[in-house]
């Protein structure tokens, strides 16, 4: 391969047992060589998943064992935080602490804070260390461009985390929004195929979609979202070929517009079935 830059540092915080994408999304940080994952925390999921209560620790068990999976060098325990939304009140969750822990053992490579799921454990970690806002950009995966749309996912499933959050005026903020994280899509015949064909963690993922346990109000179609994996072209890519719109300059706040979706999902494909080979000694 040609060497590769390594560009970032990323703390990854999802709701890893909602939404199998997020798996997608670490799976393709973890391959990356771009960036380097010094932190994984875990969030509470929506209660459509079914009760919270050891949720956000269900979560942190697949993302363990999906970095195991893949033999990610220097693993990092991955944190659970509470499966109760923000409270307002400092709370010190094993989350929380983690991520100040990985902000504050700065090595002099940016540091992004990767969010693709409530913004609570962020909140948390805020609330218990304030000086983390100059110490990280925060990406995150979720709202709308629109200021009358509330509905979104990872919006509502914690609203006071995320009002409380995007309040900071210390925090640099790239946001990919619902209207652009929605347009990063593939076809279940091409995540089958793509998954079935590599190896150990290509079948492990595709287990785990198989096994999505979901509201019987919710019917799949032909196509699947993979918008968790949108900050890749932040973090492992680059987003020469995307585009924003910067709306503060201090703090930096970015609205991604559009996602080269192509490039996403290609090189996720691509690296999924090279680590495959490898493990395999081909």
């Amino acid at each position: 391969m040609i060497p590769i830059q390594q560009y970032c540092r990323v703390i990854i915080d999802n709701d890893w047992a909602g939404d199998p994408d997020g798996l997608i999304g670490l799976a393709h940080h973890a391959l990356s060589p771009a960036n380097r994952i010094v932190a994984v925390t875990s969030s509470l999921t929506n209660p459509m998943f079914g009760p919270p209560e050891g949720m956000a620790k269900a979560g942190a068990d697949l993302a363990a064992d999906l970095l195991r999976v893949l033999d990610y060098p220097d693993r990092p325990t991955v944190h659970a935080g509470p499966d109760s939304p923000f409270t307002g009140e400092t709370r010190e969750t094993g989350a929380a602490r983690a991520i100040v822990d990985a902000a504050t053992g700065a090595d002099g490579v940016r540091l992004f804070l990767v969010c693709a799921g409530p913004l609570t454990n962020v909140a948390d970690a805020l609330l218990l260390e304030p000086e983390l806002a100059a110490l990280i950009t925060l990406v995150w995966v979720g709202g709308s461009a629109r200021a009358d749309n509330a509905d979104e996912y990872n919006y509502f499933t914690d609203p006071a985390a995320a009002e409380f959050v995007l309040g900071n005026q210390r925090l640099d903020i790239w946001q990919f929004p619902s209207e652009t994280y929605r347009r990063l899509v593939v076809s279940a015949a091409e995540l089958d195929h793509a998954l079935r064909k590599s190896g150990p963690a290509g079948t492990w993922l595709w287990d785990v979609f198989n096994g999505l346990k979901v509201p019987d109000f919710i019917k799949f179609g032909p196509l699947w979202c993979l918008g968790d994996s949108a900050p890749l072209i932040v973090t492992g890519l680059g987003d020469m070929t995307s585009s924003f719109e910067q709306t503060s300059e201090s703090p930096d706040r970015r609205i991604y517009t559009d996602v080269d979706s192509r490039l996403v999902i290609a090189d996720f494909f691509a690296r999924l079935e090279l680590h495959a080979a490898r493990q395999a000694g081909n």
